[in-house]
């Protein structure tokens, strides 16, 4: 019997490995760059953590959670999410007693979900966190640098989609009305709007079965329910978004899935993904470390799906390195060629040797086959005159250069 990967868990093969890497690595630069660290916090937390954070009525918990009990009888927890682990880092550790943590993450996540394109059983985030900082001005600076990590990357086509959920003091007002709009609809909802309707109405705006979106298009609005303190804080981000130049569109219908979130909440969609369409989503959850067992502690944050996101910017702004093959004809070139691949490889080339017995002709064959974009061809002639031939794998086009000049020569064309 043939063993296979499990359903909804992929294997990264090398192409897309290389491109995940050169993701990560601009969303480093990027985020380091607007004062953020790196954070990396363990894949399996205690399943109390996601309970108290996330939500009971959410669907991560109710039936998405990859939950086991371990030898001592703990109930212990997948990540669904990394938000609710940076904030029990946060607290453990007493990172609070500096002013504002500015912190990211990167790593997989687990939910049992039906997979589908671009979402998985097992898939990887890219995650920050802004922790200590209640202004409105930090809400829109974390969503500006989110939009230059992806105007980076090269993404296009994609827009950002803001709200407010309002705070604890304006909300239940809202959730009242919208229970009693909601309950004359039930007929017309899905099972899971239906049986969480009481607990949580808000999330029956952020269904995506049709005919619940049908049902709730004339909903109530929170916007005329918010306290004068969120309605404030709401104009703020809006204002400081288009002093940097971040076209916003107001979307109330955006609620997002977990109980932690207040005030600003936002997605970036992608147009082209069909109906699961966002690449990053986040939001202020202000309440979150405290109900976690830490002090008062303001935070705003995001997450991106790296599966999404490598499916729109493939081929936009990232090349693969180019292989080089080397191709030593003999004992002598194989020795003096030691020395040099070293040389190439420092430099940043990225080279690989034929160690086959075969003859040119075959080697070159196993070159092209490996996707070689150039070849190295070191031989007792070129040897004698202190030269190597380049032979370009697209073109059939070759010269010879001297020994010394390569590495430069090599780095000009890739």
């Amino acid at each position: 019997m043939t063993i296979t990967a499990v359903r909804g868990f992929n294997d990264i093969l090398p192409d897309e490995a290389e491109l995940w890497r050169w993701l990560e690595g601009t969303a480093a630069r990027v985020f380091s760059s607007y004062g953020y660290s790196e954070i990396r916090v363990p894949v399996v937390e205690k399943t109390g953590l996601f309970q108290r954070s996330i939500g009971e009525t959410t669907d991560i918990v109710e039936k998405e959670m990859y939950s086991f009990p371990d030898r001592a009888g703990d109930s212990l927890t997948l990540r669904p999410e990394g938000t609710a682990s940076v904030a029990r880092a946060y607290i453990e550790h007493k990172l609070y007693q500096r002013p504002v943590q500015k912190l990211f993450y990167m790593g997989p996540m687990f939910r049992y979900e039906r997979p589908q394109k671009g979402r998985y059983r097992q898939f990887y985030q890219i995650g920050a966190e802004v922790l200590g900082d209640l202004s409105p001005l930090s809400d829109a600076e974390t969503i500006e640098m989110l939009m230059v990590f992806f105007n980076s990357v090269g993404l296009k086509d994609y827009g950002l989609e803001i709200n407010s959920l309002g705070c604890p003091e304006c909300r239940p007002g809202y959730k009242k009305t919208l229970l009693d709009f909601l309950a004359a609809l039930k007929p017309s909802l899905c099972a899971n709007c239906s049986g969480r309707m009481e607990k949580n109405p808000l999330r029956s705006l952020d269904c995506k079965n049709p005919g619940c979106m049908e049902a709730t298009k004339d909903a109530p609005l929170l916007s005329g329910f918010l306290c004068a303190q969120c309605a404030s804080h709401f104009e703020k981000v809006r204002q400081r978004l288009a002093a940097l130049g971040v076209e916003a569109t107001v979307n109330p219908r955006i609620v997002r899935g977990l109980d932690y979130y207040t005030k600003t909440a936002f997605e970036v969609v992608a147009r082209g993904l069909g109906s699961q369409n966002a690449v990053a989503a986040g939001g202020r959850y202000d309440g979150l470390v405290k109900d976690l067992g830490g002090p008062e502690t303001p935070c705003f944050g995001f997450a991106i799906g790296l599966e999404r996101l490598a499916l729109c910017v493939k081929d936009a702004k990232f090349k693969h390195a180019p292989v080089i093959a080397f191709i030593p004809l003999g004992g002598p070139a194989t020795e003096k060629g030691a020395g040099l691949l070293r040389e190439l490889r420092q430099r940043g080339l990225k080279v690989v040797e034929d160690f086959s017995e075969a003859g040119l002709k075959g080697r070159m064959k196993a070159a092209h086959r490996a996707g070689a974009r150039y070849a190295l061809i070191l031989g007792d002639d070129e040897l004698r005159d202190g030269v190597i031939t380049l032979k370009d794998m697209a073109s059939g086009e070759q010269e010879k250069t001297g020994l010394a000049d390569i590495a430069d020569k090599l780095l000009l064309r890739v």
